[in-house]
């Protein structure tokens, strides 16, 4: 005889073991996305934010509506996965020596795209196993920053978090510093309500960005933030930016960093984000002199890969012209010209007047 689904002890259950595959929390939402953030984020890509990211404009009616992308779903279960394997002090540290590069912690370890939904897929598994006994089919799909889908609005919809003002799901127990997941699921479990927001008066993440990305609380311009500068960008850096880049090669911390949230982050339980070859405590040059084949062999595995190997020496030349002077420096950046790309050349013809102004020897 089959046996009868307790949907709320079953959702109970599910997150137990959403807890012991490593989650931080999980939360239900249903299918329906506020009709308010529809409408922010199309005024945000009408104001052309979002820069060369033409991927955002595509496929709105699916972020609008993400039970097209699994039909058979009625709630979307939402995961933080954390990712720090070391504190925001010792970060800041390390975002302070200028010679050291600086890679967005989130891309330290391994492509996290691939470990949040192995993770989903094993909670997954579990619900299956749970259910074999009641005749109750379960379909379902694991998502990860893998297909149009508004991440950040589910969660805080079904009680994640709130969108902070450097938008980003914050969470008073957990910070911002991890990866969301979604399992789309035809499970009829209860939803989990929204939380209020607790930024109050803080801006700090607006005053401490770099580059005075944010345009206002709750607005980026994608275009002046260095994650998009030095990640989604394949071109050139604008000039008059580069400089404001420091030491960041891939990505951006600072807006979480000194976020006051994120003195409660969690460090995370998965090996897969153990920082790879020492990318946590390499210098500039130590990188810099990388050629294709190691860059390319090295990043196997890594969200660094997808940017390729000239926006990988083109970042690095940038962050070389904001260090500390170093005759080294400029022998590495002439000899890695020879062979440049005209893009990177620009970058390293300009990273050798930066470090020769600060030793006085500026060319024309």
């Amino acid at each position: 005889m089959l046996q009868k689904v307790d949907y709320n002890i079953l959702k109970a259950l599910i997150k137990d073991k959403a807890q012991e595959l490593g989650f931080l929390e999980l939360t239900v939402s249903s299918c329906t996305i506020d009709s308010a953030a529809q409408q922010k984020f199309q005024d945000w890509l009408a104001q052309g934010y979002a820069g060369d990211m033409q991927y955002l404009e595509n496929n709105q009616n699916l972020r609008f509506n993400p039970q097209e992308l699994h039909p058979s779903s009625i709630r979307l279960i939402s995961v933080k996965v954390p990712y720090l394997t070391q504190t925001t002090t010792l970060l800041k540290n390390h975002l302070m020596q200028p010679e050291q590069a600086y890679i967005s912690s989130y891309a330290l370890g391994r492509d996290y795209h691939k470990v949040v939904k192995q993770q989903l897929n094993k909670l997954a598994t579990w619900i299956n196993q749970y259910l074999s006994e009641t005749g109750f089919e379960h379909h379902y799909r694991a998502f990860s920053d893998s297909a149009p889908i508004m991440e950040v609005q589910i969660a805080a919809q079904s009680g994640g978090g709130w969108r902070g003002k450097n938008t980003l799901l914050l969470n008073k127990k957990h910070g911002s510093m991890f990866f969301l997941g979604e399992l789309f699921t035809n499970l009829p479990l209860e939803v989990d309500e929204p939380i209020s927001a607790h930024c109050g008066s803080c801006n700090k993440c607006i005053e401490v960005c770099p580059t005075q990305a944010f345009i206002s609380p709750y607005v980026l311009n994608a275009k002046k933030c260095i994650s998009y500068l030095t990640i989604e960008n394949k071109g050139s850096i604008p000039p008059e930016l580069r400089s404001l880049i420091g030491n960041r090669i891939y990505g951006c911390d600072d807006c979480q960093l000194f976020c006051p949230w994120n003195k409660f982050s969690t460090l995370t339980t998965y090996t897969d984000f153990i920082p790879r070859h020492k990318l946590d405590s390499s210098s500039l040059l130590e990188l810099f002199k990388w050629s294709e084949t190691e860059f390319t062999q090295k990043m196997q595995g890594s969200a660094i890969l997808r940017i390729g190997y000239d926006s990988w020496q083109r970042n690095l030349a940038v962050a070389l012209g904001n260090a500390p002077y170093e005759a080294e420096i400029i022998t590495e950046l002439e000899f890695k010209a020879l062979t440049a790309s005209i893009m990177v050349k620009e970058h390293i013809i300009w990273a050798i007047n930066q470090q020769q102004n600060k030793h006085g020897t500026s060319i024309s």
